[in-house]
């Protein structure tokens, strides 16, 4: 294998695991902030 494709792979590989890791932080995250928002101030929680 040459380095430019051997590069290429590893930037894809940590650009996906960055993109999961976000996805799979941000999500929750989001749902328990709308909740705590919705039980504590009585937002709504399409806002």
């Amino acid at each position: 294998m040459n380095i430019g494709l051997l590069l290429l792979m590893v930037v894809g590989g940590v650009a996906g695991v960055f993109s999961t890791l976000y996805i799979l932080i941000s999500l929750p995250y989001m749902i328990i902030r709308k909740i705590y928002r919705k039980a504590r101030f009585g937002i709504s929680l399409m806002d």
